[in-house]
């Protein structure tokens, strides 16, 4: 084994030894080394599939234990699992961080681009529109035959169809299956955001994501000013609710500048976790002005500082704790369990009412509360998968297309 650059000649086997000891050593260590510290941005980060995992799997426990009735109706382990589960509404803001980071990050980087614009929404409409509609036929027959919980109007349809689920009370029409508002919310962001990344530098981008986060807070406040009226719907209307995407965004942003280090990315971390600390030390004010608003911002602060926090992980050799299989499986499952979970929830509901109206569904009874979280979350996480190997999948594989077959494709599959 001869090392290039080295005059093998005239060495003793026992200089030739230490010379071959030595080359060996040096390889290991620096396997060993690419190994533990890989770059933070990767064209596979599986640490992103088990944060929107942690995600999906908060919102679920949240309707299935913590959406119903609080914690002070139960006693001893009950209690705890349902005070655990009450705060999973939170992983909608988890998500909006985590969308705001990766969407960004795919345009920053396919900003020089020809087909900018065509490959953007092409891939974009793959992910989510055969799903989304797909519901919506579901919601639709379901509706039909009385098995849905709630009956869904053909105004609530045709808002939802446009993406304007979280806004149909500005035109007279009750929100009808909730889980749709947070999809509208990121269809707008797709929508908007593409053209600001497009035209101006990435710092503009950076600068206007700030803008973004902080004129939202804003408005929040503005809207929980003392004597204002309040409607409880106004916290799914996109302008005040947009400042978890900024974060995300800004994230990226960041990353993709002198700040994308190890150092940069911890410093970042850091600051957002005191950032909302700093947010949350008004708790007297909660119900006062900026309190409930600056409680959200915390939040959304603290969600992109997770984001953040996996990426560290991810690229170190603590990396196991943030790539579980698990959790990835339920990363690569969430848009579908996102989608169905609540409508397994609601036909069991109706089911229940229909045929066992004696049952205590929601009256302090724990065993039932956890027989209807087995059916129905297992049934939602089988109908899930399913929906993700059988039916999503066709559709993501195009996206690995170039644009004009992808585009041919899908024309092709609509006219069979």
């Amino acid at each position: 084994m001869k090392q290039p650059g080295i005059q093998w000649e005239g060495l003793s086997n026992n200089e030739k030894g230490t010379l071959v000891h030595t080359a060996l050593s040096m390889a290991f260590i620096d396997s060993d080394a690419a190994s533990e510290v890989q770059p933070l941005l990767r064209p596979k980060m599986p640490e992103l599939d088990c944060v929107r995992g942690i995600a999906i799997l908060m919102v679920l426990f949240y309707h299935g234990f913590g959406s119903r009735q609080g914690a002070e109706a139960f006693a001893g382990f009950p209690k705890l699992v349902v005070w655990a589960a009450s705060p999973g509404w939170m992983g909608v803001n988890l998500f909006f961080a985590l969308s705001g980071f990766l969407i960004t990050g795919i345009l920053l980087d396919s900003k020089h681009h020809s087909q900018y614009y065509r490959r953007f929404y092409l891939r974009r409409a793959l992910r989510i529109l055969p799903a989304y509609y797909g519901l919506l036929v579901i919601l639709a027959i379901l509706g039909r035959y009385g098995l849905q919980d709630e009956k869904v109007s053909w105004a609530f349809f045709g808002l939802s169809a446009i993406y304007l689920a979280n806004v149909t009370v500005l035109f007279g029409v009750p929100m009808q299956f909730a889980v749709l508002w947070s999809l509208a919310v990121e269809e707008h962001f797709y929508l908007i955001w593409p053209i600001m990344v497009r035209n101006v530098s990435r710092r503009s981008v950076g600068v206007f994501a700030v803008v973004v986060a902080a004129a939202v807070t804003l408005a929040r406040a503005a809207t929980w000013w003392p004597g204002h009226t309040y409607s409880g719907f106004s916290i799914y209307y996109t302008w005040l609710v947009a400042d978890g995407l900024a974060l995300g965004s800004l994230l990226a942003v960041l990353m993709r500048g002198p700040l994308g280090t190890r150092k940069g990315l911890t410093f970042f971390v850091l600051a957002a976790v005191l950032g909302a600390a700093v947010l949350l030390l008004d708790v007297p004010f909660h119900l006062h002005f900026a309190g409930g608003a600056l409680h959200i911002t915390a939040l959304n602060l603290m969600c992109t500082a997770a984001v953040g926090a996996a990426l560290l992980l991810g690229a170190s050799s603590w990396s196991f704790l943030v790539q579980h299989p698990t959790l990835r499986f339920f990363g690569e499952i969430s848009y579908g369990l996102y989608l169905i979970h609540m409508l397994i929830f609601n036909i069991f509901d109706n089911l229940q009412r229909q045929f066992l109206p004696r049952l205590p569904l929601f009256k302090g009874h724990f065993d039932v509360m956890v027989v209807r979280f087995l059916i129905c979350g297992s049934l939602a996480i089988g109908l899930a998968f399913l929906s993700r190997r059988y039916f999503e999948e066709p559709f993501l594989r195009l996206k690995d297309r170039p644009p004009s077959a992808a585009t041919n494709a899908v024309r092709e599959a609509a006219a069979a």
